[in-house]
């Protein structure tokens, strides 16, 4: 349904914690006019875990009404909550989001059973297309293949961010599901393997700081050109890592504040990038060429 380089947008925030809707414009506008092929508004590197309801429908609201159908726009409406899945799911199918994309529930694990049951219940509950997300790392719970073949079944569940880094899981995939469900990577570092593997695209943290490179490194893989995918990929090597040297999204927020585009405002529990860590990424950045 979409392809190549979408990114997972961060919600840029003011002093005081609430959110920036000034420079949010202006990071919509940078992303357009560098190819970004989709904006992925409000997902977990959103800082979508400490929004509340209202604040979260705003900015999908106000991404939606930036962009102007220039490019898609998912919105990030998972919970741990199925509830508040369809809540969020609904509030962006109202402010006309593209699509949905819903992490697995966090902390509370549930069952192989129990992801089946939600997810289903928020397809059902609104009709718009959804990317099932599995980032076990982060929220302790891993939807497994077999779960995933289930929920492709549902006629709006139309992909799934995997984001485990494990390139064996596009086969195991692919095997039971139809030809029109989408595969996207949610692992920067091995993004470029997964599309040559098989999957279809990237939601992409790197993209916040690198977003030509991105839009360039996801074309050349989706068109079979590995060659030329990792050879632009190769400067990057070190900001797909390092921007995870704290947790995300800390150090793309500070790498977007070095770069003019944002403050350095992130909303507690969440802390700026540490001291020591500073120099690591801006290292990372300078390799990419983006300082």
């Amino acid at each position: 349904m979409f392809r190549g380089s979408m990114v997972a947008l961060v919600t840029p925030m003011l002093d005081d914690e609430s959110v920036d809707f000034a420079s949010l414009e202006k990071l919509v506008e940078f992303h357009i006019e560098a190819g970004t092929d989709a904006i992925v508004a409000v997902g977990t590197t959103g800082e979508s875990a400490t929004l509340d309801m209202e604040e979260h429908c705003a900015v999908v609201k106000f991404v939606v009404d930036k962009v102007n159908k220039r490019i898609p726009v998912i919105a990030g409406t998972g919970a741990n909550s199925t509830s508040e899945a369809i809540q969020l799911t609904q509030c962006a199918k109202d402010a006309g989001a593209d699509a949905c994309l819903l992490v697995t529930p966090y902390y509370n694990k549930p069952t192989q059973e129990g992801l089946y049951l939600h997810h289903k219940k928020v397809a059902e509950a609104v009709d718009i297309p959804q990317i099932l997300y599995n980032v076990p790392g982060r929220t302790a719970c891993d939807m497994l293949p077999e779960t995933v073949i289930r929920l492709s079944k549902i006629k709006n569940i139309v992909g799934i961010k995997e984001a485990t880094g494990d390139i064996s899981r596009i086969a195991k995939i692919k095997a039971g599901v139809s030809e029109d469900f989408d595969l996207y990577t949610g692992d920067d570092a091995s993004a470029v393997d997964f599309i040559l593997a098989g999957g279809h695209g990237g939601i992409s943290v790197t993209a916040n700081v690198a977003p030509k490179a991105c839009h360039e490194i996801y074309k050349a893989a989706l068109a079979g050109d590995a060659e030329t995918a990792r050879r632009l990929d190769a400067p990057l090597a070190a900001l797909h890592r390092d921007l995870f040297v704290e947790s995300n999204p800390i150090p793309v927020k500070w790498a977007l504040a070095e770069m003019g585009l944002i403050g350095h405002a992130i909303r507690l529990p969440l802390t700026p990038l540490s001291a020591n860590a500073q120099p690591v990424v801006r290292a990372a950045m300078q390799q990419a060429g983006i300082l």
